[in-house]
């Protein structure tokens, strides 16, 4: 693989792709406000069979997620070199969550003063556990974790298919589904361990997050290039939108040259192309307020999510901003503070 300069590149490029597009989320910006959900929901899921899909979703952690348990459901690889795919679970709609009735009417109509609550029979939904967390007072904690399919280096969704209808392109190794070859067997489904390929009971088809694409390729209105919808909508703009093998990119740096950025769940062999600055947090502290050196977030669940480089990735971040307060010049914290579109979203680096 070449760079745009010319130069080799360590960066493990999937076979046949010319350039992988990537993105980095930033976990201590994300306010769990689902502005991205929204953006993503209203521009690509609108239509039949697609209500209880959510191509972006932003879950709580420690929590079940969406769908509930995906975690433990199984995909991936059993073996390093890829050649022994593991078959997952197919996720059934109960643990996605089915849509329910509101006491609306009662509420705006009737003269009720009872709070707004979902009727009988509400049991589970997406973000049901929302801002639970885990720990106890006053050392409780959690944190919001966005998540789109990661557009893997080695997809186990595209192995599963059995008529090729899954595929990475060739220009920026964004997976897709081919619609007209697709019969909708879900082996994709069962084979992805992110739980980020959706099955259309109308269209008898599997769908799945685009990276949106045509935005990428300029195809709007105006025939500007742009970000996909769940990074240029964020409030606190903490997702970072590029091509791995770009050198003098953001997520380059972030993932190559300081480690900082990481997959999630590294131990599903994928090789996810979606990564995450792990969420930083104060230290404890006693109910009258005095500050303890034992971590708020447990560094284990951290190393569950994203693997044992979290503890060089922190060590890395705070050594950091250590530098920063000190008035010292910082390339990692001026990348992880980029307000700049420009530097944000290097989307055009390689074209012709």
């Amino acid at each position: 693989m070449s760079s745009q300069n010319g130069e080799d590149t360590h960066v493990n490029v999937a076979d046949g792709v010319d350039h992988q597009v990537a993105m980095v989320m930033d976990l201590n910006k994300c306010i769990g406000c689902q502005t991205c959900t929204i953006a993503c929901k209203s521009l690509w899921t609108e239509g039949g069979g697609t209500d209880y899909m959510y191509w972006n979703n932003v879950e709580t952690k420690p929590g079940e997620g969406y769908p509930r348990g995906w975690e433990d459901s199984g995909g991936g690889w059993q073996s390093a070199d890829h050649s022994d795919r593991e078959t997952g679970d197919i996720p059934s709609r109960e643990e996605y969550g089915r849509s329910w009735e509101f006491n609306h009417e009662e509420i705006m109509y009737e003269g009720s003063d009872e709070p707004l609550r979902p009727r009988e029979g509400a049991e589970w939904g997406p973000n049901w556990d929302e801002d639970q967390g885990a720990g106890e007072y006053p050392n409780s904690y959690y944190f919001y974790l966005p998540r789109i399919c990661n557009h893997c280096t080695h997809p186990s969704c595209v192995e599963a298919c059995p008529r090729s209808a899954i595929y990475k392109r060739s220009e920026d190794g964004i997976v897709l589904v081919d619609q007209d070859r697709c019969r909708g067997y879900r082996y994709c489904v069962e084979g992805c361990p992110y739980k980020k390929v959706y099955y259309n009971t109308v269209s008898k088809k599997s769908e799945k997050c685009i990276f949106c694409y045509p935005r990428l390729e300029g195809e709007g209105p105006d025939g500007e290039t742009y970000a996909p919808a769940c990074a240029e909508e964020c409030p606190p703009q903490l997702r970072l939108v590029g091509f791995l093998d770009d050198e003098d990119g953001p997520i380059y740096k972030l993932v190559e040259e300081y480690e900082v950025a990481l997959p999630l769940h590294p131990e599903f062999r994928t090789q996810p192309n979606v990564y995450y600055i792990p969420p930083y947090a104060p230290g404890q502290h006693t109910e009258d307020g005095e500050t303890v050196d034992v971590d708020r977030i447990p560094r284990q669940y951290l190393r569950e999510l994203f693997g044992d480089r979290v503890d060089d990735a922190l060590d890395t971040i705070e050594r950091e901003r250590q530098r920063a307060r000190q008035g010292a010049d910082s390339e990692l914290m001026e990348l992880l503070q980029h307000k700049n579109p420009a530097k944000q979203y290097r989307l055009e680096v390689f074209d012709d």
